[in-house]
């Protein structure tokens, strides 16, 4: 009996503890090898423990260094930094991995199959910002500070470059705003030709395209892209546009890579609107959990949770709400654990 692997789970706000107890009952119907330590985090932390980022989050995910976690919440305007944010920096996660591939075919776009790789601790979207006051007005002016280095954007880069490699990608286009944001993005743009130029020049094509051309581009003609690498920001907005191509966010996983810990989410939100409805769609914490497989070298399993996802939705047509069907949670997590059986 192989050695259980210790991972943190932390459920999360909103619809997270449904779609974590729905991902947890398929990875144990699929055999699931993960020991796992619960934790919370987000505004249950700040519920438990008076921190959106408790400590005993922090200590159980740098003995792991692994982690599975549901959607947290994060006040607009004011209110308590980003737990994301601050999770990515903590553990220097600086590679952000978003495959934006179809699942259900006869959609408005069909058979996607790109990858986005965003730079997750740097640029505008770290949230360095304050106001300035004039006079009697507290919030009279608003700054941010965007910061880019050469050695992040070659890191991030490279682990692109890897990714590319490994896993046949034919084409990589770098997405940036050079014409007008030249040092920010220049730097990015930069760092990325010179090293595909020193070690990567004819393993795979390497282009570049302005970040409002890529979104019209996106748009019109996704086929065109394998992979895009970008900054932080751009990354961000670019892989909701890919959810977008696909059906929606209920279908779209991330990965937090970095160099000593790497945590596993679904791209969408805490939807605090279809708490407790029982309608929410784990699909996509699903496929965050197929990813986390394959980064414990485990593709087997990998592949198999990923054919019967494929064989509810499109076979079984049992799908939930927002793709068409009226399965609950647990009716489509039943379907999968069928599929598994």
């Amino acid at each position: 009996m192989p050695q259980p692997i210790l991972a943190t789970l932390i459920p999360g706000d909103g619809i997270g503890p449904e779609i974590v107890d729905a991902a947890i009952t398929v990875l144990d119907a699929l055999g699931s090898p993960f020991a796992w330590d619960r934790q919370v985090a987000g505004l249950a932390g700040v519920t438990a423990a008076g921190d959106p980022l408790p400590t005993e989050a922090l200590e159980s995910i740098r003995r792991t260094r692994l982690a599975l976690k549901g959607p947290l919440e994060t006040p607009s305007g004011g209110g308590y930094r980003s737990s994301n944010v601050r999770l990515r920096e903590e553990f220097k996660l600086y590679a952000n991995l978003r495959p934006v591939r179809t699942m259900i075919p006869g959609g408005r776009f069909d058979d996607i199959d790109l990858v986005i790789v965003r730079e997750n601790l740097e640029g505008l979207y770290i949230g360095h910002e304050h106001y300035i006051p004039i006079d009697d007005d507290p919030h009279a002016v608003a700054m941010a500070t965007g910061v880019n280095t050469r050695k992040g954007s070659a890191r991030l880069l490279e682990y692109a470059f890897e990714h590319a490699v490994a896993t046949g990608r034919k084409k990589v286009t770098i997405v940036h705003k050079a014409n007008i944001m030249k040092a920010l993005t220049g730097i990015f743009l930069e760092a990325g030709q010179e090293l595909y130029e020193r070690k990567y020049k004819g393993r795979f094509e390497l282009d570049s395209v302005i970040i409002d051309a890529c979104a019209m581009k996106l748009v019109i003609n996704p086929w065109q892209f394998d992979m895009l690498v970008t900054t932080n920001l751009f990354g961000d907005i670019l892989s909701d546009l890919g959810a977008g191509l696909i059906g929606g966010l209920g279908l779209a996983p991330g990965a937090n890579i970095g160099a000593d810990a790497a945590i596993f989410e679904a791209v969408h939100g805490s939807a605090p609107d279809i708490a407790g409805k029982g309608i929410a769609n784990p699909t996509a914490l699903l496929l965050a959990a197929a990813m986390m497989l394959e980064h414990c070298r485990l593709g087997e399993q990998a592949g198999r949770l990923r054919r019967a996802i494929a064989d509810t939705l499109n076979v079984d047509k049992v799908r939930t709400g927002d793709l068409g069907g009226s399965a609950s949670t647990v009716a489509y997590t039943q379907a999968l654990v069928r599929r598994l059986a």
